[in-house]
Formats: structure tokens, sequence, C-alpha cells
């Protein structure tokens, strides 16, 4: 998986995300970068960010490894966020990323939902900095997988 291809799918399947301006930058096995940029399209009343796509921002850092992995597994295995938190910290105003360092419980997960037919759930936290590199939010998700049948 390539940022390049990941946004291009974005494009044609989560065309909410890509109009606002949500873009994987990074991604490997283990972390994955999402950057989005504050403008007119995407803004709240408050002359920020809306929460909203911080959320698709934050979750795309999360999903776009975990969909990796299950692609890199080559099993039919689904995927569906089951929860999820957010602390805001400050106004997300430019350019926000989305840092997700959490890829390495997937491979776990996956590896014991083969082995055992039972579902999964993984916790996995992306933070959100602007370009001074000051924390404007972080969002949690718990990822649920499961073999399909």
């Amino acid at each position: 998986m390539t940022p390049g291809k990941i946004n291009t799918f974005t494009m044609f399947k989560l065309p909410s995300a890509w109009l606002c301006g949500v873009r994987v930058k990074k991604i490997n096995e283990s972390s994955c970068t999402v950057s989005v940029k504050h403008r007119w399209m995407n803004q709240n009343p408050f002359n920020s960010m809306f929460w909203a796509v911080q959320g698709m921002a934050a979750e795309m850092s999360t999903g776009a490894m975990v969909s990796g992995q299950i692609y890199q597994s080559g099993k039919k295995i689904s995927m569906l966020v089951a929860t999820n938190n957010a602390t805001f910290t400050k106004k997300a105003t430019g350019r926000i990323t989305f840092v997700c360092n959490d890829g390495d419980l997937i491979k776990e997960a996956i590896k014991k939902t083969i082995e055992t037919g039972e579902g999964q759930t993984i916790w996995m936290k992306s933070v959100g900095t602007n370009k001074d590199g000051v924390e404007v939010s972080t969002f949690n998700f718990e990822w649920t997988i499961k073999l399909k049948s």
C-alpha cells in the first residue's frame, strides 16, 4: 500500500474525506501519517477545522494500517470501528497532521483471529498536531476484526 493508492481509493470510495482534503502522506506496518489543511470546505462556525474532519483524518491514520495488514494476511477479515473517543486541546487551524504509531498491535490481533476464528479488538491512538508541533486533538479508535466465514 502506498499513499498514492490510498488517496486514489479515498477519492472514489470516501469522497467526503477526499473533498475535505484528507490525504495519507506516509504509511508502513507500524505507523501512518495523514494530513488535512483547514480551509473553507472543512471549517466550523468558529473559524477552525470541524471536529468530524479531524476524525476522518485520525481514523484514516489507523484504518489504513489495519486494512493494509489484513490485505497482507491473504485472509478474508472484516474490520469495523466499534468505539471511539476524542479530546480537543487547541483550535485546529492551518495544516493538521495525524500520526498513529500503533501498527504493531494489528499483526498480533490478525494472527489470533486467524488461529482461533474469534473476533479481536485493537485500541489505536492518533494524535493531531499543527505546523508548530502543538497537539490539537487526540482520537482513540477501537477496531474490531473478525474472520469472514
